[in-house]
């Protein structure tokens, strides 16, 4: 989670960053953030004027690249000293001299526990649509920030998980929250809402206490406008969408701390903070499956490549067929990925194997995925019609030379280029062939190793080059 967020902090302006620091809770995130020796170097920039002569930097801190920093604007050089952002030093100061963010209200109106089940609710409602169930429809909100991310496909009006959805699936639950939550950002100028005070807003939720309640009133408009997407997400509570106070949950109050983000709620919860729990697959080597879950996401997750056989009350059966592999290329999901999932959720029996997984079933998986990318699909031009075999010879090999030639007949004097190849092609027919040559004819084919010749769209009408 710290990589995905200090690379996206990097691509931020310098302006933006300071107006970040300008934020107390957003300074002390991006601290936190840090390894052991950037803080390191910080607290002492910090005590000893703001600045400290490069040499010093290199006996204090051995070995230590600060290069990070000053992408992230933290620190600024010259030719022979360093020195510390002014608008992060006044923040860290105040945050260090204990002027720290305080609940407006005391009073716990409402508990932990009903926190946690609303924040479990919410995020499972996503998760379980992403799959396929549809018992839970998010909001018009979700979806869209789904869509925008890739993470599922929309069409006649039915979603289909991608490849980054099922790989959005395998990581916890905080690397999923702010892979969507950094989606949320770059879509935030599309809806005229400032980054800084989009971007603070999150921050200022990983500092919150979990179990208070806070005032609206603080917070700027685009703040207030993002109260009820982030209840969509589950990161806060209101009892009414005009509530005046909200409340973060466990979801909001550890975006930037290694805290789990969700427990358990109960049995059936998709969340767990056990390892043994999810360690429940055994697959056999004449390709049956024996799940040993009553988890409803995992079941989900497992019907996308698994054909269901039978469900008792913590097991499931199913076997793994050519056709449940195929259903899951067709939705973008690799072998690879498959895989990956049948390797990470493996029994505790199976860690007994050598390999892990059945040699047999995980290259057939492997084949299947072959058997349906053998045919490769790319846009570019037709050129048929030569005049005379030289003509041919000396403009295929001039295509040729620069590499674009998807395929060649030479019994037929056809060949099929790439688009950006067409141009230089055409380029060369105006200077060198009189009359032109041939004709091209546009549109996408097909091709393969052996395949015949691709056919253009019947629609497209012939293009004679000119000379």
């Amino acid at each position: 989670m710290n990589e995905l967020l200090i690379d996206y902090l990097k691509s931020l302006s310098k302006l933006n960053l300071n107006k970040l620091f300008n934020n107390r809770s957003s300074t002390l995130t991006i601290f936190r953030l840090l390894d052991d020796g950037h803080k390191q170097l910080i607290s002492n920039l910090l005590f000893n004027s703001h600045s400290i002569d490069k040499k010093s930097v290199s006996l204090l801190f051995k070995d230590l690249d600060y290069k990070l920093l000053l992408e992230l604007n933290i620190i600024t050089s010259d030719k022979e000293s360093i020195h510390l952002n002014d608008s992060f030093t006044q923040s860290l100061t105040q945050l260090l001299c204990g002027n720290t963010i305080e609940p407006l209200s005391k009073t716990i109106t409402t508990t932990i526990e009903q926190l946690d089940s609303f924040a479990t609710h919410q995020w499972e409602i996503i998760l379980h649509y992403m799959v396929g169930n549809y018992t839970h429809t998010p909001s018009k909100g979700v979806l869209f920030l789904l869509e925008n991310s890739n993470l599922i496909t929309t069409s006649k009006k039915t979603h289909n998980i991608t490849s980054n959805g099922f790989q959005f699936l395998l990581q916890d639950v905080q690397m999923q929250l702010w892979q969507l939550l950094l989606q949320y950002l770059s879509l935030s100028q599309i809806r005229q809402m400032d980054l800084v005070e989009v971007l603070s807003f999150l921050f200022i939720l990983g500092t919150l206490e979990l179990g208070k309640d806070y005032s609206i009133d603080t917070l700027t408009v685009t703040q207030q406008a993002m109260l009820s997407d982030l209840r969509d997400y589950g990161l806060v509570w209101q009892r009414k969408t005009s509530s005046k106070r909200f409340y973060p949950t466990r979801l909001a109050t550890s975006l930037t701390s290694s805290a789990p983000p969700l427990l358990p709620t109960n049995s059936t919860s998709s969340f767990t903070t056990s390892s043994d729990n999810k360690r429940f697959i055994i697959l056999e080597t004449n390709y049956r499956l024996y799940a040993y879950t009553s988890n409803p996401l995992q079941i989900s997750i497992l019907n996308l490549f698994v054909t269901l056989k039978a469900r008792y009350p913590n097991l499931i059966i199913g076997v793994i067929t050519r056709d449940s592999i195929r259903s899951a290329l067709s939705n973008g999901i690799t072998a690879d990925q498959i895989i990956g999932y049948l390797t990470s959720h493996a029994h505790t029996q199976m860690h007994r194997n050598n390999p892990l997984l059945p040699v047999t079933v995980s290259d057939q998986i492997r084949l299947w995925e072959l058997e349906k990318n053998r045919l490769k699909a790319d846009e570019g031009v037709l050129y048929e019609d030569f005049r005379s075999q030289p003509d041919y010879e000396i403009l295929l090999n001039y295509a040729n030379s620069y590499d674009c030639v998807l395929w060649s007949n030479d019994s037929k004097r056809l060949f099929f280029v790439t688009l950006e190849g067409h141009q230089i092609v055409r380029e060369f027919v105006k200077r060198r062939l009189p009359g032109g040559g041939s004709n091209s004819r546009s549109g996408s084919g097909t091709s393969t190793p052996a395949a015949a010749a691709p056919a253009p769209a019947p629609a497209t009408p012939s293009l004679v080059l000119p000379s």
